[in-house]
């Protein structure tokens, strides 16, 4: 944990919190602090900062924070993610929350199976969880957006053109292909598939509405491999 993020729950005052879950453990556990030390942290979707323990007892901790700090810009990216499975689901949270992705849509797909829809990771508050873990590792505040789309069809014709429009278009794709383009500063919207790839029509469909597909070399990657890799060569 590289920053303690704060929830609106927190504050008694306006510069005042008090926690008591896991963030407290922490702080006893890992940090081993001490009254008068000072923590980074954070508010949720807000500023970052540091806060000053105050008072430390078994079942709860007091600070005094201050808050004056911007978190760290957002990559200007759209990520159109197949539903991986759901034990890799939750890494996959992890990992766009701590590479600064904004906006994630879940998309469905042949190969995704129809049981993976039904995992609990999927779950609002499962969701914000793992989010939350991502932004602690990179220091960051802000949320990305994650939205689901179960229809592929429907979402790629009649709302992905209006989303990737004047966005560099990409689709990660293993083939004879050009290479994924390296340091991109323009926004880009980026297609990653499932395990066993987008099957020729996904491919054809996700063209049509201005994604081009790039390659990454001649290895198969896992999804949540390819989202690292891919987001550390665009930017």
């Amino acid at each position: 944990m590289n920053l303690l993020l704060l929830e609106e729950a927190d504050f008694i005052a306006a510069d005042r919190v008090i926690l008591r879950d896991r963030r407290l453990t922490h702080m006893q556990e890992v940090h081993r602090s001490e009254v008068g030390d000072s923590l980074r942290v954070g508010r949720i979707n807000g500023l970052m900062g540091s806060a000053e323990l105050l008072r430390l007892e078994a079942g709860e901790a007091e600070l005094r924070v201050n808050l004056d700090q911007p978190p760290p810009a957002k990559l200007p990216l759209t990520l159109v993610l197949a539903l991986p499975r759901p034990k890799m689901l939750r890494r996959v949270f992890q990992t766009v929350a701590t590479m600064g992705v904004a906006k994630v849509i879940l998309v469905n797909s042949y190969r995704v199976e129809k049981s993976f829809w039904q995992t609990p990771f999927l779950e609002p508050e499962a969701i914000r969880e793992q989010l939350i873990l991502g932004l602690e590792q990179a220091r960051d505040t802000v949320l990305p957006e994650i939205v689901i789309e179960k229809r592929f069809k429907p979402f790629v014709e009649d709302r992905l053109p209006a989303i990737a429009e004047g966005t560099l278009g990409l689709v990660g794709h293993p083939g004879n292909f050009p290479p994924c383009p390296r340091a991109l500063s323009e926004p880009v919207t980026l297609a990653i598939g499932p395990e066993g790839g987008w099957i020729p029509y996904e491919i054809d469909l996700l063209a049509r509405s201005g994604l081009q597909p790039v390659q990454l070399g001649e290895r198969i990657l896992r999804v949540e491999t390819a989202v690292t890799a891919l987001l550390a060569r665009l930017f």
